[in-house]
């Protein structure tokens, strides 16, 4: 079992007021909370051991680098990689999508047909539809039903021999949805189909093996996991990240530059051109010790039963929907009241020091499919508890009350 109060303490932010009240922060979906902790480990980076990795032959510069590098060894533990190079450093999840779309542009042809699934955030939308763009391949969606679950029925329909690239979340942003990703891999993988997850969601929540998912690309955002803002890692099976073209030209990535030729370096150096963001790549490592430490059959644990107990409180309240009410879910909860429009709630709670995110999230689509211009969304981690789900509780009635 977790001890929440002492974990709180860990978090120094978690002690501020917002509006002269206690913060509730419940917008975990959106960015995480950091750890004194890690914020330790960026401090003393900064203090102790600053400077440019994998070029200097001083103390600093090799300090730094091995610090760095021994993060991407934590990354390759964590998530089961096969192999150190199959992890690419990135600014993020959306930097690590915008890269597979990229090199995928000199594999992808005419009449090759691209899925996605109808719950993507846009990250995972506009890039594949700027490949089809360039490429005439043909994007196709995966379509959802009323719970927002995946109709696998209508994706088996969709796969065929022209279906050369598979994209889906592990988890919906907008709905916490969980879907089915070993499903989707498997059954992509047997019409030949390269699979891409994103996994910026699921990953504070859920700690995915890519050697037992079989998948083939899988991106994640440091901030959504106690980290640093700017920092994220996309992991490639090394036969797919071979074959891809580099993203961008400039130092680091190269083996030999002449004004005639330049040749490339090896993995994972031939997509992580210019300086990183090293302090950032270290703190990910940090906080991948911190939420390993704590647990993650613990973390899942204890946010489900988050969700249980505010989706019961929140169901209680008069013209109150849910929008995602799939069977695996995490934690988070998309909801409405007949007649209020989510940023009214959003600007009453935030006055009472509850921090929670309204609007679409960057899923029109999803919206769209319901016909609503957006929600209000709280999403919970393993740092809050039962009296602050209370508060959300009793300030959504309020809004209600003064808003009907």
């Amino acid at each position: 079992m977790l001890d929440v109060l002492k974990i709180r303490n860990d978090f120094p932010i978690l002690n501020r007021e917002v509006n002269g009240k206690p913060l509730v922060y419940l917008d975990n979906a959106a960015t995480s909370q950091t750890p004194q902790q890690v914020i330790d480990v960026i401090v003393d980076y900064y203090s102790r051991y600053n400077a440019n990795i994998h070029r200097g032959v001083h103390a600093l510069s090799q300090e730094a680098t091995d610090m760095y590098e021994q993060a991407r060894l934590k990354i390759q533990a964590h998530f089961n990689m096969e192999k150190s190079h199959e992890v690419i450093f990135t600014s993020g999840t959306t930097h690590g999508i915008n890269l597979i779309a990229n090199g995928f542009s000199s594999i992808i042809k005419e009449g090759d047909e691209i899925l996605v699934s109808a719950m993507e955030h846009h990250s995972n939308i506009v890039p594949w539809q700027m490949l089809a763009e360039r490429t005439g391949a043909v994007l196709k969606v995966i379509p959802m039903n009323d719970e927002g679950e995946l109709l696998m029925d209508e994706y088996d329909q969709l796969l065929s021999n022209n279906t050369k690239l598979v994209f889906c979340n592990h988890v919906s942003n907008a709905l916490g949805t969980v879907n089915p990703i070993a499903e989707i891999i498997k059954k992509a993988h047997e019409v030949g189909a390269a699979v891409l997850v994103d996994g910026a969601q699921a990953s504070p929540h859920i700690k995915a093996d890519v050697q037992q998912l079989d998948v083939d690309f899988y991106t994640v955002s440091a901030h959504k996991m106690c980290g640093p803002t700017g920092v994220g890692v996309l992991y490639g099976k090394d036969e797919w990240l071979n074959k891809l073209p580099p993203y961008q030209g400039g130092g680091e990535m190269i083996a030999e530059v002449t004004f005639e030729k330049t040749t490339y370096a090896d993995l994972p150096h031939k997509f992580e051109a210019g300086t990183p963001n090293i302090c950032g790549g270290i703190a990910f490592g940090a906080a991948l010790d911190y939420m390993n430490n704590l647990g993650f059959d613990e973390i899942a644990t204890y946010e489900n039963e988050l969700l249980e107990y505010a989706t019961q409180k929140l169901l209680q309240i008069e013209g109150l929907r849910i929008y995602g009410t799939a069977k695996e879910k995490t934690s988070v909860i998309s909801f409405n009241i007949e007649g209020i429009h989510p940023y009214d709630i959003g600007t009453i709670l935030d006055k009472l020091g509850i921090a929670v995110r309204t609007g679409h999230h960057c899923a029109q689509p999803i919206m769209d499919f319901y016909g609503i211009p957006g929600t209000v969304r709280a999403s919970f981690s393993f740092y809050n508890t039962k009296e602050e789900v209370d508060k959300l509780v009793e300030g959504v009635e309020r809004a209600r009350t003064m808003l009907v």
